[in-house]
């Protein structure tokens, strides 16, 4: 498989394990995301999205385009990217603990439902 492939294979793989971490329908992301619905088909798929629709990818999901790029091995590890965390460091010591505590009661509520 050449370079452009093997980019084109994490690409696809990544928008996909990314929707459904969020827990987004095709049609759910693509409305985030103020899309048409076949694009995040045509997106898991193979296609290549534009500038523009990779952006909008990763504004609607929340996530880098590091990680859906392969530039970045998980999520987790974008955190700079992520509204959720960019607030983290602003957050004085007993605030933080509260929040990791929350945030890890949330990831466990979720795997119970999976």
């Amino acid at each position: 498989m050449s370079e452009d492939g093997h980019a084109s294979e994490i690409f696809r793989q990544r928008l996909k394990n990314a929707r459904e971490l969020r827990g987004y329908s095709q049609e759910e992301l693509a409305k985030r995301a103020r899309m048409p619905a076949s694009s995040i088909a045509h997106f898991e798929t193979g296609r290549k999205p534009s500038f523009d629709s990779l952006r909008r990818l990763a504004v609607a999901l929340e996530i880098t385009t590091d990680y859906l790029l392969g530039r970045v091995e998980s999520p987790e590890l974008a955190q700079d990217g992520d509204p959720l965390f960019r607030d983290v460091a602003k957050l004085t010591g007993s605030d933080r603990e509260i929040a990791r505590d929350f945030l890890e009661m949330l990831a466990n509520r979720r795997v119970k439902k999976d």
